[in-house]
């Protein structure tokens, strides 16, 4: 199996290479700490984190608290979070809270929501966490460059009566564009990211670093809460010799269940509990692989069983998490919109080899040169992308849905473009209904739904947060490229 990334540093191969090279050890994550009563303080600054190691100089990274990611903050379901955010960058910020239903006016997208933080400025962030689950925090603010930098945490709303499990562990999946010296590219405004896969990078790390192993112990159970913050790059983690099921959508409870075909899938900013039986022998390995993309897989760690188990065998106890108080909609007498994400190069010319993982290939030749041709005129302006004819510039922009508050809604989803997408509703979770069609087996609470090409979907909701919220592609050069709308609740 190769685990080279088609880009100058190789993941981990080269990475060995070097003399002095040790492996790492498996990173924690730095918990945040609770200021005066319950106010948590985080600071958006340049800084330098080792993420590669051994003889790599330290990568130059924006980061909160000084580290990547950001600090893990904690609470419990229905407490109030203050967060007050400091900016020592030398641009503008905000600070968005994925997948929680906040107010509107704290949901950080700038001028649509608050006025961006500027360099010097403090905001408070104030809300109530009505869901408990597994959630992450970003800026919107030029997010392609800001997220793509290290500027991201985990967040987690810990239920009042937890599953019983012996440890409950955060993975924070990022990749990096870096170059030899180990710096990141700063190729932000790269056209071909806009109007293709997105920013993929070449280093993937795990909660800010290269670890090459995760030690666990025989009998143990553990929830992993799985949390991918790259820009573009769509995970499907597969977990060698274990049966991982999944107990949590986007930080919604599901039916637990196995992962289809034994994989893990997500696309950028989607998360997923799960819990695994760790069932090997002291000394064993098993590899936890990255298969998404076709002919591209790769080692991302090794689960290490270190010597005594912790007991025999895994306990056997409930998993079910329980509901949060989201809204059912009512399916008979819900309004039904259609919303249509078009554009992108090789829109209309591709046949299904992006549908399993396939990137592009290198011998386009003059179908590239004619393709850019016509993509130049609108990538001068960002219309890469749009959602139901549409590109947005900016985050202002008349609504493209008016729902009513407390009203059931379908919104049938359909990706005509020859790339996936993971659509992004704020200030909301969805049920999704079904896929081309057909019913999905769990009917998933999620907030961030992924489309593979030319996939139809259906979700359902209420709409029963007021305000107006953006509804975009979490591919963050396609949502800076166009493919972004706003939905008002009123």
């Amino acid at each position: 199996m190769s685990n080279h990334f088609s880009n100058p540093i190789s993941r981990r191969r080269l990475l060995q290479a070097g003399a002095g090279l040790t492996a790492m050890a498996f990173p924690a994550l730095r918990p945040a700490q609770a200021s005066v009563g319950s106010e948590y303080r985080i600071t958006a600054k340049p800084g330098r984190v080792p993420l590669l190691g051994g003889r790599y100089p330290e990568t130059a990274v924006w980061n909160y608290n000084g580290a990547v990611p950001g600090p893990e903050i904690r609470v419990r379901q229905g407490e109030r979070l203050r967060v007050a955010v400091e900016n020592r960058l030398d641009e503008e910020t905000t600070v968005h809270w994925h997948g929680l239903r906040v107010p509107n006016a704290m949901d950080g997208v700038p001028h649509l929501t608050q006025p961006p933080i500027a360099p010097g400025e403090t905001f408070i962030y104030a809300f109530d966490c009505p869901d408990a689950g597994t959630f992450w925090y970003h800026p919107h603010q030029r997010g392609s460059e800001q997220v793509g930098r290290g500027l991201y945490g985990p967040l987690i709303v810990e239920e009042p009566e937890p599953i019983a499990v012996d440890r409950d562990v955060t993975w924070v999946l990022d990749d990096w564009r870096l170059l030899r010296d180990g710096q990141i590219s700063d190729d932000f405004d790269n056209m071909m990211d806009a109007g293709m896969a997105g920013r993929i990078g070449n280093t993937a790390t795990v909660n800010g670093r290269l670890p090459e192993t995760f030690a666990v112990r025989g009998g143990e159970r553990i929830r992993l809460r799985l949390i991918n913050a790259a820009n573009a790059r769509i995970f499907a983690l597969a977990f060698e010799g274990h049966r991982p099921r999944v107990v949590a959508l986007d930080g919604q409870p599901v039916e637990p269940h196995a992962p289809d075909n034994d994989r893990v899938v997500l696309g950028p900013a989607m998360r997923a509990d799960l819990v695994i039986d760790m069932t090997g022998a002291p000394g064993a390995r098993f590899q936890v692989i990255d298969t998404f993309y076709r002919d591209l897989e790769y080692r991302l760690l090794d689960l290490v069983y270190a010597d005594p188990p912790l007991r025999e065998a895994p306990p056997d106890t409930l998993l079910r998490l329980p509901d949060n108080p989201l809204a059912e909609p009512d399916l008979a007498t819900a309004e039904r919109h259609e919303v249509t994400f078009g554009g992108g190069m090789m829109s209309g010319m591709m046949g299904g080899g992006m549908m399993d993982g396939g990137m592009p290939g290198r011998d386009m030749g003059g179908m590239m040169g004619g393709m850019m041709d016509r993509m130049m005129p609108g990538m001068r302006h960002d219309g890469v992308w749009t959602i139901n004819g549409i590109a947005a510039e900016g985050h202002v922009m008349d609504p493209m849905l008016t729902l009513a508050r407390g009203r059931s809604y379908v919104l049938a989803l359909h990706n005509d473009t020859a790339w996936h997408h993971p659509i992004h509703l704020h200030g909301h979770s969805f049920r999704v209904l079904g896929r081309e069609g057909t019913p999905t087996r769990h009917r998933e609470w999620q907030d961030t739904v992924l489309m593979a090409p030319r996939e139809r979907v259906e979700i359902g909701l209420v709409a029963d947060n007021p305000g107006d919220w953006m509804f975009h592609c979490h591919v963050l050069e396609h949502q800076a490229a166009g493919m972004m709308g706003v939905i008002r609740v009123t």
